[in-house]
């Protein structure tokens, strides 16, 4: 993709959303850790609902470490992975009060050392929190970074090395946003909706879902056909078969 197409994605979608946010629901860099790392495998509608009730109680690393394990579990049962979230939760929490007064680190090597954060986590929280110009590549992002065309690899780390490589600086600090809501409501892994998308005529994407156009049919795979069955050895005229010809000479014995 060139560079005047790649300006243009993103300008489009900052037209369409000129402010974009998470939908993690956080007042603090903490909140949001928090949030994020009981997100893995979970919507965030589900961990929202978990949070409004989490947060009112304890919503700082020390009152996590003083609401330990068990404390927790019964707030975020409802989400996957509940009681490893709750672990990692709890022990992050004790790391940052024992290690960082209690303040959520500002750099990616001592995020990923917190117990639950790699580095799409650690990533979310620089951008989001801290305002760093880095993009987290999560399932939505490296599908449609693929598919677009903005950037091609086999992993997210090929992917967000692609695009942070070639991203217009302007756009780098909202770029992690504007792709993955793309992807969540507009540029879907099964029936994209092409003809609702802003960026549709520059996208690279070539089996586009638009109103009227048929889309490729997917090829059956097809039983694998069977053996003909063996034929039987055609019988010389006059011959009998030797079952009944020893019949017929057991009776002729009989007789003489």
């Amino acid at each position: 993709m060139n560079e005047a197409r790649r300006r243009a994605i993103f300008e489009r979608l900052r037209a369409a959303n000129p402010h974009p946010a998470s939908e993690l629901v956080h007042a603090t860099p903490f909140e949001l850790l928090v949030a994020v790392v009981l997100s893995a495998q979970s919507t965030d509608k589900g961990v929202n609902k978990c949070t409004a009730k989490l947060f009112a109680i304890a919503n700082t690393p020390a009152a996590i470490g003083r609401l330990g394990v068990d404390g927790l579990v019964p707030y975020i049962s409802s989400i996957g992975l509940f009681r490893n979230k709750a672990k990692n939760v709890v022990a992050l929490s004790e790391i940052l009060v024992r290690e960082h007064g209690g303040e959520v680190p500002r750099t990616r090597e001592a995020l990923e050392r917190l117990p639950g954060v790699g580095r799409k986590t650690a990533n979310v929280i620089l951008n989001t929190a801290f305002g760093e110009p880095v993009i987290a590549v999560d399932t939505h992002i490296f599908r449609i970074a693929n598919r677009i065309g903005l950037a091609s690899g086999k992993d997210v780390g090929e992917v967000e090395r692609g695009l942070e490589a070639t991203t217009p600086a302007e756009f780098l600090r909202d770029a992690h946003h504007w792709l993955i809501l793309h992807g969540r409501y507009v540029c879907t892994a099964r029936s994209p909706k092409c003809g609702e998308c802003v960026i549709a005529d520059l996208c690279e994407y070539r089996d586009k879902n638009l109103p009227g156009a048929k889309r490729p049919a997917v090829a059956r795979k097809s039983a694998p056909a069977k053996p003909p069955a063996p034929r039987k050895p055609a019988r010389t005229k006059g011959a009998q078969p030797m079952a009944k010809t020893a019949r017929a000479g057991a009776r002729r014995g009989r007789t003489r």
